[in-house]
């Protein structure tokens, strides 16, 4: 028995996954013509929705809200006792609903109309009366739904969920919206902490800054190691302008020399012209650029200016303090 129930179970998943796929070949000029709609629209991006669909819209209206599509959801049985005071004419509103013949939308069609909003229909039936009466149709209809009683929303709200996303993916991609915009909507959390902190936020810079000369014994530089707690040093010019790198690690390694490498010039067992990152970069970007170092990663990141001057260094242990990793 318990065989048969997962069965089933897996069978669910079968039938959802393959009602997303069935909306790969409605990724066409209705899909097109829905985002330059909303593109164009000087308003913002209304999603309405009953039941199941009102999640679904629920969900839509965040994900375009927090990717650059200033959104919000309409609960269509307020709408029609005040809520369509919302509105407006430079709106878009994306009307929900797999029969197309919810009564609660059918309701606030009229009302809609006469305020002079854009309307796109995302339904399950294109010969609906919502379809019909709307600006642009768009068919997220599934063969079946995976409730065995072919009566609870299941497969039909899966493929609307993942149609939605679709849409508001490809508006973020038409607007160019960027990392650094997408920060701003979500600045709490780990993945404020990911996307807003840059370089300089946590960086070791003044009198922190593990820097050495190039002239400096290999000894020397290990007391400065050591003094500044970072695990490595920066080696520079006259000008404090980066020449290379060396760790805790490459002294470590040069120990299989002998104890009279300690004597030699730091320039001898540095890493010459290291990654370096500079200071309005993400905190992100930096962590990206040690952990995708060849032929291992990095833990320590030297940071620059515009002229290769060595003002700060960043270690991974500053990336975890901080919750980007």
């Amino acid at each position: 028995m318990e065989d048969v129930m997962l069965e089933q179970a897996r069978q669910v998943l079968r039938m959802e996954a393959e009602a997303v796929l069935e909306q790969v070949e409605r990724i066409d000029e209705h899909f097109k013509a829905a985002v330059e709609m909303i593109m164009a629209c000087p308003g913002r991006t209304v999603i309405t929705g009953m039941g199941k669909s009102g999640i679904i819209g629920r969900k839509m209206a965040a994900t375009l809200a927090s990717t650059g599509t200033p959104s919000f959801y309409l609960h269509p049985a307020e709408g029609i006792h005040g809520d369509l005071g919302m509105v407006t004419e430079g709106d878009v509103v994306i009307a929900l609903s797999n029969s197309g013949e919810t009564g609660e939308v059918l309701h606030i069609l009229p009302s809609l109309r006469r305020i002079g909003a854009k309307l796109i229909a995302m339904v399950g039936n294109p010969n609906s009366t919502l379809a019909k009466n709307s600006d642009i149709v768009l068919n997220v209809g599934v063969t079946r739904e995976a409730c065995p009683l072919g009566l609870a929303p299941t497969s039909s709200t899966t493929a609307a969920l993942a149609y939605g996303d679709a849409l508001a993916l490809a508006l973020l991609s038409k607007r160019k919206f960027t990392a650094s915009q997408f920060a701003v909507f979500h600045p709490g959390g780990s993945l404020g902490r990911k996307l807003l902190l840059t370089v300089e936020d946590i960086m070791h810079s003044g009198t922190e800054n593990p820097l050495v000369k190039a002239d400096i014994s290999v000894q020397d530089a290990l007391f400065v190691i050591t003094d500044k707690g970072l695990g490595a040093v920066s080696v520079v010019d006259d000008d404090n302008k980066m020449l290379g790198v060396l760790t805790d690690g490459d002294i470590r390694r040069g120990l299989s020399k002998g104890v009279d490498f300690l004597k030699r010039p730091v320039t001898e067992l540095m890493t010459a012209s290291p990654k370096t990152i500079t200071k309005e970069k993400l905190a992100a970007q930096a962590l990206h650029i040690m952990e995708s170092n060849r032929p291992k990663p990095i833990t320590v990141l030297p940071v620059v200016d515009t002229e290769n001057h060595v003002i700060g260094l960043l270690h991974m242990t500053d990336l975890v303090r901080q919750g980007v990793v």
